[in-house]
């Protein structure tokens, strides 16, 4: 009697279930090192490979590697868990700009990196003194992959990602016996979107409190951070005072006052005067917006005819293009003191970002560095920034699928105002870059300042850089200080 199809099918499933080979035991290379951080003399052991998290069954789903600093002798050591954003990001950036204790070394006036040979340099200001550190790879970036029955779609969404890394750090601490070290999260950009709905995971599924969380370049309520939508009237007024720093760097406005002050009064103009404008629509006076052109104009350097042609709405990542088009320069998206020489000089808004020119720095170094620092000699493929399906593939429903879902906003500012009510000693510190057209520091203080988060729970800091701020030196040094001082507050440490 002829095999239907689908019973072949099945009997094909079945064969192939039975013959898979069982899960490797998790790669691991281990590396002892020296070194003086912020005064203090640390051994420390690197501990770099894969901790596998695991289904309802107790089976592995996926392999998730980590770079885990750990202090020896240090009882009762704060840990911290940093990952970058994306999605679909390594945290390449974070491990060799910002926190770890190697970084590589770029040109903090954004002039473009160069190729290859790069400086990698020892980063004795890094955080190590007062926190383990734990180097984050979701599935489908770097090292990390899917193992056994689990699919790489399967953690490839906004809530399969949060709970995928709330199971990393359960098994984490864990494994490591860290249960009662304090716990911290940190994460850059879409890193934050992350550690909101993590801390909420961590809270609900895994009663673990987390003692803070770090922000760089804030992330959580997109409507604030997406600019190329035409009626986000939200984002014509989040972006002005980035747009404003951008112009005041690049001396498109006058820029022979203070500084702070200028962009002070941006906030100002842009939430008193162009955000009731913007609601008025047609309604608004000439006179007004006579009055409103000057302004826009005073604080972004574009010309007045411009302003008229966009109706006041001045679309962010067209301000790249537009602000420095006179001379057929770019700035950068990612960082606005960055500049390009496009060949097209009447497109619209960028083709590249200028400020992607470090990229290639940033993977070399690491490479460099796992192998000649960390002895990681593995024949699997790093991926940086992250499997090319990713991007493609993502889920923004925070609903399991088949749920009714009317799209909106990303928006994970909730899951952090819950956990901080639910955690009175909670406290977030907040790293934005005056120089960032991706994630603008004003729609960090927009998304922070309501949703019910208390005014005291949001400590701000602010620095002359882009989105990855530590590129320019004096940032770099000042993040952490400021991330190093907020962790022992957090976590009790005497100075």
């Amino acid at each position: 009697m002829p095999t239907s199809a689908s019973a072949r099918t099945a009997e094909t499933k079945l064969e192939a279930e039975q013959t898979a080979q069982p899960v490797p035991e998790p790669t691991r290379f281990r590396s002892e090192h020296k070194g003086t951080f912020n005064g203090t003399k640390l051994s420390y052991t690197v501990d770099a490979g894969e901790t596998y998290i695991r289904n309802a069954e107790g089976e592995p789903t996926a392999a998730i590697f980590s770079f885990d600093y750990v202090a020896k002798s240090k009882q009762g050591r704060p840990v911290t868990f940093i990952w970058n954003g994306g999605p679909g990001s390594s945290s390449n950036w974070l491990h060799m700009g910002g926190y770890g204790p190697k970084r590589i070394v770029v040109p903090s006036d954004a002039e473009h990196p160069g190729a290859a040979p790069y400086t990698l340099k020892d980063a004795p200001e890094t955080i190590l003194d007062a926190t383990d550190m734990v180097f984050v790879d979701p599935v489908g970036t770097g090292f990390s992959r899917a193992v056994g029955k689990g699919k790489k779609e399967d953690f490839w969404g906004l809530m399969e990602d949060a709970n995928s890394m709330a199971a990393f750090i359960a098994e984490w601490l864990t494994k490591n016996n860290r249960w009662n070290s304090p716990v911290i999260l940190l994460g850059e950009s879409f890193g934050t979107t992350r550690a909101a709905a993590v801390a909420k995971v961590l809270l609900d599924d895994y009663v673990i409190n987390v003692n803070g969380i770090v922000f760089v370049s804030q992330a959580l309520d997109y409507q604030g951070s997406t600019p190329y939508i035409d009626d986000n009237i939200i984002s014509y007024i989040t972006y002005i005072p980035t747009m404003a720093a951008t112009a005041w760097y690049h001396g498109k406005v006058d820029n022979s006052g203070d500084f702070e002050a200028f962009i002070q009064q941006s906030r100002e103009f842009a939430t008193q005067e162009l955000l009731p404008a913007l609601f008025q629509g047609n309604q608004l006076s000439a006179d007004k917006r006579a009055e409103l052109v000057s302004e826009l104009h005073r604080f972004t350097g574009l010309s007045k005819t411009y302003i008229e042609r966009v109706d006041l709405r001045i679309n962010a990542f067209r301000f790249a293009k537009e602000l420095r088009r006179d001379e057929g320069i770019a700035v950068g998206r990612l960082d606005s003191r960055y500049i390009k020489d496009e060949r097209d000089d009447v497109a619209a808004s960028p083709r590249e970002d200028a400020a992607r020119s470090i990229s290639p720095a940033y993977k070399a170094a690491l490479m460099h560095y796992m192998r000649n620092d960390l002895g990681i000699d593995w024949n699997r493929t790093y991926l940086n920034p992250a499997d090319p399906e990713l991007s493609g593939k993502w889920r923004w429903s925070p609903l399991p699928e088949g749920r009714s879902w009317e799209p909106h906003y990303v928006n994970t500012t909730p899951d952090l105002a819950a956990v901080l009510r639910s955690n009175p000693t909670l406290k977030v510190m907040v790293g934005s870059g005056y120089y960032d057209l991706v994630t603008p520091f004003f729609d960090a203080e927009y998304t922070l300042n309501r949703h019910g988060i208390a005014r005291d729970d949001i400590v701000y800091h602010y620095y002359h850089g882009g989105h990855m701020m530590y590129v320019h030196e004096p940032a770099r040094k000042a993040l952490l200080e400021d991330t190093r001082q907020f962790i022992k507050a957090q976590t009790g440490q005497a100075d």
